[in-house]
């Protein structure tokens, strides 16, 4: 077996003969020899799904139940920069040394006869769960990768289910009828558990789905919601699982879309943590999710890659004083380039397209194609998102702000360098 975490990592994009196969039946099997599924992996579960903000409304979770003295784990995926990124326990990435033990116990499980193959996502998952079940936790949280009902992490029985919104994305494996999306996202909901609507635009398969489970639901807008305030504060309405009226105010803006803010604060009251207003406020002041409107200087990167991240962005941008917005993009080949696009093109006034390897990888000639279709002007076609940013780096101006956006591994390399700013380039 290899013994250190690169090692293992291409071991398993190896396993199985195709990168997405969605079914439950390998890896349930797999998780039932392992034991994973004979015990709660903790007092409290939560699992996330949605096409936009399942990553934020976990990490605005995880740090405001750290902040009530909680002891926290988390999956998320993809990573941006290092696969420990992925599992979390109390805040700090799991070590290698805990990843390379726990895909060891997968690998001696999988093997038993009959031998089961594991996707990459699928073995993921499951050394997550393994290093939750080897730590002493108040509450796992754990985000759905692709779709619902199929996704490995469904082989959890959460008790508590978050939808947040549902949009286009992933159509080669979840189609483009919204209301088939949203059957396939609420499959993660449990009969008679808590059902957290994140979004007040959920197509109604959702709620459909939830009433044949007798789940108690909780949609955004009815039964919780943020209040802002003048001043940029907000005030949290929510309800305990009896129905009760909660409220915390005054609470700080998080750097997270306020309705994320709001879908965690009740996900956690209906888990049983009773909210206190002063570390409710000490956990949205700091809270932060990299490659989500995360700034660098004059560069803002976010991981955002369909039609509906891409208008929120967009939405928030400031729009430069006597500088310009160059968009550096890089999209995988099965997104909507059309429609993320469309949604930046209001604000965007230049771009530099950049290629991202890989079978899904789209060159940076095809996307430029498009841009130039839709109208926007495109200046330079880059190898590498890295290549993109030094180019760039010669003709920003004090002025002028970057978005880098379009997928993960944009973002993801250029959070591994030093990006340039019109100080270094001009001065």
């Amino acid at each position: 077996m290899p013994n250190d975490l690169a090692a293992w990592l291409e071991h398993l994009e190896r396993l199985h003969p195709v990168g997405i196969d969605m079914g439950l039946s390998r890896v349930k099997e797999v998780a039932t020899r392992m034991g994973l599924l004979a015990s709660p992996l903790a007092p409290k579960v939560v699992t996330v799904a949605g096409t936009n903000g399942k990553g934020s409304t976990l990490a605005l979770m995880a740090a405001v139940a750290s902040a009530h003295g909680l002891r926290v784990g988390t999956y998320t995926s993809p990573h941006l920069v290092r696969y420990n990124e992925r599992v979390t326990l109390n805040g700090e990435p799991v070590s290698d040394e805990r990843l390379v033990a726990g895909f060891q116990a997968i690998e001696h499980a999988r093997l038993k006869a009959p031998e089961v193959s594991l996707t990459y996502f699928e073995a993921g998952t499951l050394c997550a769960l393994w290093c939750f079940a080897h730590a002493d936790l108040d509450l796992v949280l754990l985000e759905v990768g692709l779709g619902g009902r199929l996704d490995a992490v469904n082989i959890i029985d959460a008790d508590i289910g978050i939808v947040t919104t549902i949009a286009l994305d992933h159509a080669n494996f979840l189609g483009t009828d919204l209301e088939q999306i949203g059957r396939e996202k609420a499959g993660i909901l449990r009969a008679r558990r808590p059902a957290v609507l994140g979004s007040e635009q959920l197509p109604a398969s959702v709620a459909e789905t939830a009433n044949r489970l007798e789940s108690p639901i909780f949609p955004l807008g009815e039964a919780f919601r943020p209040e802002l305030h003048d001043d940029g504060q907000w005030t949290w309405h929510g309800q305990k699982m009896d129905g009760s009226v909660l409220t915390l105010s005054p609470l700080p803006h998080p750097s997270l879309p306020l309705d994320n803010a709001a879908t965690a604060l009740q996900a956690l009251a209906l888990a049983g943590v009773t909210l206190e207003t002063a570390a409710t406020q000490a956990a949205l002041a700091s809270v932060t999710l990299p490659g989500r409107m995360q700034w660098i200087g004059q560069w803002c990167l976010d991981v955002g890659h369909n039609p509906h991240a891409a208008a929120y962005v967009a939405s928030r941008l400031p729009k430069p004083a006597g500088g310009r917005l160059w968009c550096l993009m890089g999209m995988l080949d099965d997104k909507d380039a059309d429609g993320v696009i469309a949604n930046l093109l209001p604000v965007v006034t230049d771009w530099v397209c950049v290629s991202l390897a890989g079978p899904r990888g789209r060159s940076a000639a095809t996307l430029a194609t498009v841009i130039e279709h839709h109208g926007g002007r495109v200046h330079y076609c880059a190898a590498t998102p890295g290549d993109g940013a030094d180019w760039l780096g010669h003709q920003l101006a004090p002025h002028d702000v970057v978005l880098a956006t379009g997928s993960f591994f944009t973002v993801g390399a250029l959070l591994e360098r030093s990006l340039p700013q019109a100080c270094e380039a001009h001065g």
